[in-house]
């Protein structure tokens, strides 16, 4: 209990900096409240694509091939729809990224999803803030932690994902990610665009990845859409602080239900800008929900028995 409190009282401190730090700044708001219909389905389906990376029946056999479900019955819609994996991959040597890549034939599209933390691993690579320069754009670094997870899935992921575009040329490819999840599906389908591929990019619950100038070339890459999806006050969103020169990408979409109820599409709206304090940042700075993290839509990471990983 104690050790929470320093928690909450440190992320207290760092958010008034992040405030005080990004006051001067002229901020964006872009309210549609309530967002359309469309958007709404969408981000409440790729949600539960993301909750489908946390069971390890979706993640553990690397060559892929069974259907992609939910124990815990947190992914309706991916179970009803015909949803094989094609590659998953886990366990990798130094930071433990988890995840698949499924084909969903009933919508045609091809998902690549990434697991948010579980192990020790995950929790070192989010620890791990030192900026890092990536190979996306010129004089891009990133935090460390999150691109080498990236680094560490790349190769096999690439591979999967060009082997589903030659069998289904015709799918909307889909990048989707929660928690750790989140920001590696940032770093994941910027590669992708820079590929040439379209690519629509849904996270929920995401850190920060980068400073300005890897987040704005993520932000304005016009190869698909960003959906930045963040919770009440849910404190993952404000970390690691504006104070350390990471800023987001945008736009973020804010839901203002409480926990352990379905938001709405009146629940939801979108601001715009790499630092705003109109959303989630800007809710309650002082307070911190740690259960607003886990719940998006439904219980994110519920699959899976929530059990810690330890992991050699």
């Amino acid at each position: 209990m104690a050790a929470f409190s320093v928690l909450r009282f440190g992320i207290a401190v760092v958010l008034l900096l992040n405030k005080a730090i990004a006051s001067p700044l002229t901020l964006h708001r872009l309210n549609l409240r309530a967002i359309s219909t469309g958007d709404y389905a969408n981000l409440a389906l790729f949600e539960q694509f993301a909750a489908a990376a946390y069971c390890p029946n979706n993640n553990a056999d690397g060559a892929g091939g069974t259907k992609v479900s939910c124990s815990d019955g947190n992914c309706p819609l991916v179970q009803s729809d015909d949803v094989v994996s094609v590659y998953e991959f886990e366990n990798s040597l130094v930071t433990d990224v988890t995840g698949y890549v499924a084909i969903d034939n009933t919508r045609s599209l091809t998902i690549l999803a990434f697991r948010g933390s579980r192990s020790v691993r995950n929790f070192v690579a989010d620890a791990n803030f030192q900026a890092t320069q990536t190979d996306i754009c010129p004089s891009c670094t990133a935090h460390a932690g999150f691109w080498n997870s990236w680094v560490e899935a790349r190769t096999g992921v690439l591979a999967a994902l060009k082997t589903a575009a030659a069998s289904h040329p015709n799918n909307n490819v889909i990048v989707v990610g929660h928690s750790l999840g989140g920001a590696i599906a940032d770093l994941a389908a910027a590669e992708i665009r820079k590929s040439g591929v379209m690519t629509d990019l849904y996270t929920y619950g995401a850190p920060r990845i980068a400073g300005a100038t890897l987040s704005d070339f993520i932000t304005n890459q016009n190869m698909g859409g960003n959906f930045r999806v963040t919770h009440k006050n849910d404190p993952v969103p404000r970390l690691p602080p504006v104070l350390l020169k990471f800023v987001h990408i945008s736009p973020e979409y804010y839901i203002s239900s409480p926990n352990n109820v379905v938001p709405t599409a009146n629940d939801i709206t979108k601001y715009t800008g790499s630092i705003n304090l109109l959303g989630n940042s800007g809710n309650n700075p002082l307070q911190t929900d740690l259960s607003a993290h886990g719940w998006y839509f439904n219980q994110i990471g519920a699959c899976g028995g929530g059990d810690f990983e330890f992991k050699n």
